[in-house]
């Protein structure tokens, strides 16, 4: 049986004629009753109530300001992104994080309404709900300027993107992963795979209302000459549906572009697609971004990755 709690891993039955034995899903120890989850509500520009899920470990939280607390966003094709237990989550609420979702527009969460306010020509719907959302969470001291960092992948890396365009000074850092940032660009191609169907989502840009729609949104297009947090972004050398190409522009548009000198890391999994190298669902910048999250924040002295360790210039644990 599995379970729809962010705090609760859920369990395994076993049943014959003669017993049942219930087996659980995460050993050595582990209590739900040590975490909370929450439900808030952001008001976005327009006056909509956004919801946002959060997790955190209760006594090791402070809620004035100094917590870190990493925000997830995703916000296209009507996708619901549902309570859901990690076991690799728990690093992060065991080190005092805070995890939280913005349900932003775009997504299906609140039903169809919510999902057609979030795409085609009221994409941008979605951008400035997760910078509410984000918002809302420093004002209320959840966290802070200097403690929030952000996430997403593929439709959800471009929401990064988009967000940090629009409110580099927001964030303390991002992890963009298998990012849509070349959206423009990819939806004037219909010669690569996927492209006309993407255009129920996002819209023709061969028609010229949806062209400078998008390009006033898409990553690549509006990289400023302004100051942006602490980045990684991944991708994938054989992703089908984000090329390879499309995050690489948007770190070399970056790298000429932004006026800070904070880090700014680019990772191509020479062997994967828009998943991992064995083609399962789980994703490739997970512990990467949790590390990098992890670093920056100064929530680990040491590091267990060697990638991550040897670009922040941190001490590594010995792998055993």
């Amino acid at each position: 049986m599995n379970t729809k709690e962010r705090a609760n891993p859920g369990f395994l039955l076993s049943s014959s004629l003669a017993r049942y034995e219930l087996r659980l899903t995460v050993l050595g120890g582990f209590d739900s009753a040590n975490y909370i989850t929450e439900r808030h509500w952001a008001t976005a520009i327009d006056g909509t109530q956004i919801p946002i899920s959060m997790v955190y470990r209760k006594e090791l939280v402070k809620f004035d300001g100094s917590d870190p607390l990493l925000l997830y966003g995703y916000g296209s094709y009507e996708v619901c992104i549902d309570p859901k237990f990690k076991a690799s989550r728990l690093s992060l609420l065991d080190k005092g994080f805070i995890f939280a979702v913005a349900h932003v527009r775009g997504g299906g969460e609140m039903g169809r309404q919510w999902y057609e306010d979030g795409k085609l020509l009221k994409k941008k719907n979605t951008f400035t709900d997760f910078i509410a959302c984000a918002e809302y969470l420093i004002a209320k001291k959840y966290t802070s300027v200097e403690k929030i960092c952000i996430q997403g992948r593929s439709a959800g890396g471009l929401l990064v993107g988009a967000v940090l365009n629009m409110r580099p000074d927001l964030f303390k850092a991002a992890v963009a992963g298998v990012p849509f940032f070349d959206a423009l660009t990819t939806m004037l191609d219909p010669t690569i795979p996927l492209t006309t169907s993407e255009w129920e989502e996002w819209g023709d840009p061969r028609k010229e209302e949806f062209y400078f729609y998008m390009k006033s949104y898409s990553p690549v297009d509006n990289v400023k000459a302004q100051n942006y947090p602490a980045i990684l972004v991944t991708a994938g050398l054989n992703d089908p549906r984000v090329m390879y190409s499309e995050p690489a522009k948007f770190v070399a548009k970056l790298r000429e572009m932004k006026t800070d000198d904070s880090l700014l890391l680019f990772k191509c999994e020479l062997g994967a697609g828009h998943f991992s190298k064995s083609g399962s669902t789980q994703r490739t910048s997970e512990n990467d971004g949790a590390a990098v999250i992890a670093a920056i924040q100064g929530s680990l002295p040491e590091f267990s990755n060697p990638y991550i360790a040897k670009a922040l210039g941190i001490r590594e644990l010995s792998i055993e």
